[in-house]
């Protein structure tokens, strides 16, 4: 090699030698050694070669862990403990301030704790006793990881840091990397901690969060730190406002044991809210809340507990009044198979209750999409649609002529015939459909038991609403699949003849005034004038059906008709209905029950309370079915109008038949999201009592006496 070329090259790499030593060098000063442990390795760092001439000097305590392993935050929740320092043997150091990152939350076995995986680095802010002097860092840490196991550990760390220059060291980044996720007041990040409140439903006490965010909340969590007697279960998240606003609602164990005059009320408390890497923190003190808590994540009910209520809760809804206009449908199912083979006998229900579960789970799906956007959602809530409620008068409409014999409907082959290559006139797909239909007419009413697994379900993450979801529409079909069981429940009965033709036509008036009541639900929300249009377009697609049916070609005359029609009716709203600003509607039909009526005031409940008076709220809809029997039968009767006339008694009616964000989160503090729903209060009820789905009198009695003072 030529000494020109030799020269260079020789220069440049002892200046890359000495460049990396001179950075090993570096590194080594502002790092303590690795003390390593079969499953965790720990260093002190800091982010300056030296200590300048500052007074405080960046630290931080720097663990790396194996996989599956896992370190504390500084509230560990039900098990392990933090990280401690002690500084004792040092130089130079008058105090050191370790300070947290946001921890991630670990969920198993329904233990609850908070700490770090894989690596972390606890910011630490060093005090000097003499500014620019040398320091000499001494720290044994007593620590604690768990995987399957805890193993405690205790490292001994030494740094030593020279007087003088303070440049950044290779560990400055790494530092603030962890600094930034300690939260601060959430400013920043367009975080708002409103308020804590204490809530007491039965024995269990409960604290309700409410958070804000200048931009939507995806994933909201909270950790709560109080005096050492309390625990607290992993929060319920109910969103609002566009996901702007979240209400966070956690279990408290141990308030019994506090000696607060108070109880839970009057106790400080940290609360740390998260938002994936958005947080806020913030020292607060509880304050009695109003309502009660939304308990649909109770561990008191395990989950196949409420599987279990799912599925009686669905089979009851078969008897509930929302599903009688689908009696025509299921009544002719029984009936049109007498003398049929068994085999086509089972296809059917097979099919009809297939399309009951499926119904269930795109409603589940449906729902999971409202609550992951910050929407408002609850059962039946699809009712509050003009577009929906016309979609389903327009099918109830055609249904009713086709049982009255106006035309034949056949659903195209690749539909009809979906897994039945039998010869029988409608294929599996007509009774999937059928099964289909009848799960969006029970939609408006609420069951006993239904309630509470909804209440649950929709508290809960994605796979336990469909799973509760499945369990409902599990239940509604049984009838369907006991007849699937047992055909001859359905084949012993008289062939169809000239009965059958008198019983459909009779059964075709029964659809017909579940739409005059789909009509009327829809006057409510549009107002009379569209309802009338939407009503007349319905005759005229009667008429035209008639008319096709007459014709050479029925389905070129009528079909394209009540096509043109109902296209009509979908614009009505937009062109006839009230504008959105407007009054709609008074607050309740009956003179007698309206009389006594108040409109709802959620904020004003608490004042009414202390003043000694007794408060009934009324969550009603015109599309809630079992709302209008309650009405009728129990709360309009004379006995309890005579008590709830009482001077000392507010009667408070929330109308839920157009949506209303305020009457959703009122319904989710009591874990609920359906009607009809009901609640008492009172001096001796502060809180609130959420009455049954179905009222009697002496249910509304006895808690009107219990909440007395």
């Amino acid at each position: 090699m030529k000494a020109s070329l030799f020269l260079p090259r020789f220069v440049f790499a002892v200046a890359i030698i000495f460049s990396l030593g001179a950075t090993s060098a570096l590194a080594r000063e502002a790092a303590s050694p690795w003390t390593e442990t079969d499953f965790t390795s720990l260093r002190l760092i800091a982010a300056t070669n030296g200590t300048g001439g500052g007074e405080t000097v960046s630290l931080g305590l720097h663990f790396k862990l194996r996989n599956g392993w896992k370190i504390y935050w500084r509230s560990a929740g039900d098990a392990g403990y933090p990280p401690s320092l002690d500084w004792k043997g040092s130089e130079n150091l008058k105090q050191a301030d370790m300070r947290w990152p946001l921890p991630h939350r670990f969920s198993i076995l329904g233990l609850e704790t908070l700490g770090y995986k894989d690596e972390v680095v606890y910011p630490i802010t060093a005090w000097a006793e003499t500014p620019g002097a040398p320091m000499q860092l001494r720290v044994k840490v007593d620590y604690l990881t768990c995987s399957d196991i805890c193993v405690p550990y205790e490292a001994e760390l030494t740094l030593d840091l020279p007087g003088g220059g303070a440049e950044p060291s290779p560990f400055a980044h790494l530092i603030n990397r962890f600094a930034v996720q300690v939260p601060g007041d959430g400013a920043a990040h367009g975080l708002t901690i409103e308020k804590a409140e204490a809530l007491a439903q039965a024995k269990d006490t409960w604290l309700r969060i409410t958070a804000r965010a200048t931009s939507p909340f995806t994933s909201p969590d909270v950790f709560i730190e109080g005096p050492d007697v309390l625990a607290f279960d992993r929060p319920m998240v109910r969103l609002s406002e566009g996901g702007r606003v979240a209400v966070l609602t956690s279990k408290v164990w141990g308030a019994e044991d506090l000696t607060t005059a108070g109880g839970l009320v009057g106790t400080p408390i940290t609360l740390t809210l998260a938002d994936g890497k958005r947080a806020a923190e913030k020292p607060m003190t509880v304050t009695a809340g109003v309502g009660a808590a939304n308990t649909g994540n109770n561990s008191a009910y395990s989950f196949a507990v409420i599987l279990a209520l799912a599925v009686l809760g669905g089979l009851i809804l078969n008897l509930m009044p929302c599903v009688l206009p689908v009696l025509s449908i299921k009544l002719l199912g029984v009936v049109g198979h007498g003398g049929r083979d068994p085999r086509d006998v089972r296809l059917s229900f097979v099919a009809s209750a297939a399309g009951i579960i499926f119904s269930f789970l795109v409603l589940a799906a449906t729902l999971i999409g409202l609550k992951a956007a910050g929407l408002s959602i609850g059962w039946g809530i699809q009712f509050q649609q003009p577009w929906f409620l016309i979609a389903m008068t327009v099918v109830v409409t055609l249904f009713a002529c086709n049982l009255w014999g106006l035309f034949e409907f056949r659903l195209p082959h690749w539909v009809s015939d979906v897994g039945d290559h039998a010869a029988h006139s409608h294929g599996l797909g007509g009774h999937f459909l059928t099964g289909a239909f009848a799960t969006l007419l029970a939609t408006p009413c609420s069951a006993p038991f239904l309630g509470t697994a909804v209440g649950f379900a929709l508290a809960r993450d994605p796979l336990d609403i469909v799973a509760v979801f499945a369990a409902l529409g599990l239940g509604l079909a049984l009838p369907y699949l006991l007849i699937a069981a047992l055909p001859g429940l359905a084949t012993r009965l008289p062939k169809p003849g000239r009965w059958m033709v008198v019983l459909r036509r009779i059964l075709g008036f029964a659809l017909a005034a579940t739409a005059v009541w789909l009509i009327s639900v829809l006057a409510a929300q549009t107002g009379t004038r569209a309802a009338w249009a939407v009503g007349a377009l319905m005759i005229g697609a009667v008429a035209a059906v008639w008319l096709g049916a007459r014709s050479a070609h029925p389905w070129r005359v009528g079909g394209l008709a009540v096509a043109v029609l109902a296209a009509i009716a979908f614009s009505v709203p937009s062109w006839l209905g009230i504008p959105a600003d407007a009054t709609l509607r008074a607050i309740d039909k009956d003179p007698r029950f309206a009389a006594i009526l108040n409109p709802f005031d959620r904020d004003a409940i608490p004042g009414h309370v202390a003043a000694g008076h007794t408060v009934l709220v009324d969550v009603t809809a015109d599309w809630c079915i079992t709302c209008q029997i309650n009405k009728t039968f129990v709360l309009a009767s004379d006995e309890i109008l005579t008590r709830l006339g009482a001077d000392n008694i507010i009667v408070m009616q929330a109308d839920w038949t157009l949506p209303d964000d305020a009457i959703a989160d009122y319904l989710a503090s009591f874990g609920r999201y359906g009607i009809p729903f009901n609640a008492v209060y009172g001096p001796a009820l502060p809180n609130g009592l959420a009455l049954p789905e179905l009222l009697t009198k002496s249910t509304v009695l006895d808690s009107l006496d219990q909440a007395a003072p």
